[in-house]
């Protein structure tokens, strides 16, 4: 599991990037791919110290609706691409090939949270939405806040680079330069690692991006 030095620094935040598991078949669809990726992701959650019945995922429909959860739902949350708390002890998860994962954590308020970020969702503005959430809901303020932006496709192997407009978007929207971090790698660099929509042809495994605070 992939770890950021930006958000690994942030006392009692835990997070995670999953990479690609060598040992489990992921040439099916989404739905089948994820469940059968679950159990290890499960283990994960346990891993960086969290119940397994902690975790908090979203629909993912490609827009830019952002949860806030005070406890963990039953089931995925609908309509939304990001989820955000300020509750100890939620994980907060966004699954992704080849869109990205932008982690929000605020060492001030305890405010964190995980939005799914690709083309459509870039476009509409997700990264502002949840800073914007963060302020109104928890009363963070954007100079405190910490973003990370995990792998995703990038050019030449993608024609938009949204990774460049969830910058951009973070950055208008208050973040501080050294408070915006990202990878830079692109997730069809090296399908030993990632898994990649495109590449793979929709039928492939996803990384599952993990934000919490003990």
């Amino acid at each position: 599991m992939m770890t950021f030095s930006l958000l690994a620094d942030l006392q009692n935040f835990r997070h995670g990037f999953t990479l690609r598991h060598p040992d489990v078949a992921v040439d099916v669809e989404r739905a089948e791919a994820v469940a059968r990726l679950m159990p290890w992701h499960l283990q994960e959650v346990e891993r960086l110290g969290f119940s397994p019945g902690s975790l908090c995922l979203a629909e993912q429909v490609h827009g830019s609706g952002v949860a806030v959860i005070h406890e963990a739902p039953a089931k995925p949350i609908s309509g939304v691409d990001g989820i955000l708390t300020c509750r100890p002890g939620l994980m907060v998860g966004i699954h992704v090939a080849d869109c990205g994962a932008v982690y929000l954590a605020d060492p001030v308020t305890g405010a964190c949270g995980v939005l799914h970020s690709g083309k459509n969702g870039s476009q509409q503005g997700i990264a502002a939405v949840g800073i914007q959430q963060m302020q109104k809901v928890f009363g963070a303020k954007p100079e405190d806040i910490r973003v990370q932006l995990a792998p995703c496709i990038r050019p030449p192997a993608y024609e938009v680079d949204f990774a460049a407009q969830i910058r951009q978007s973070c950055l208008e929207n208050g973040i501080l330069s050294e408070h915006y971090a990202d990878c830079g790698i692109c997730t069809s660099s090296d399908l030993s690692r990632y898994y990649s929509y495109r590449v793979e042809k929709g039928r492939t495994g996803r990384m599952l991006a993990l934000m919490g605070r003990l």
